[in-house]
């Protein structure tokens, strides 16, 4: 397990624990963490689960793939720090790891 925080647009902060070899989008679904829609199951076939990574966690987190680049094209307001949560394996590496949440979703 490792503690993973989400913070709403609206200043809300949801730390959980989550299971090691779920994604970060599974974590949020699981623990009706509100923002994160994941229309699409976690197939990165959308844009729905689009966060923030606080820029120190950046260098620990798996590289994107081009597919993951294109789908982030369609997110709201994404910037450098920009993940979809369904491509953040969990791991020990990962504990303590804090994402935000945009507004709304692509």
């Amino acid at each position: 397990m490792s503690k993973i925080t989400y913070n709403t647009h609206d200043n809300k902060v949801h730390t959980i624990d989550v299971q090691n070899g779920l994604t970060v989008m599974e974590g949020a679904v699981q623990n009706d963490i509100p923002g994160i829609d994941a229309d699409c199951g976690g197939g990165m076939a959308c844009a729905t689960c689009h966060v923030y990574v606080q820029e120190e966690w950046w260098g620990k987190l798996p590289k994107k793939e081009d597919g993951e680049e294109d789908m982030l094209d369609m997110a709201y307001e994404p910037n450098k720090l920009s993940r979809l949560s369904c491509q953040i394996v969990v791991s020990d590496e990962l504990d303590g790891l804090v994402v935000s949440i945009p507004s709304k979703q692509g």
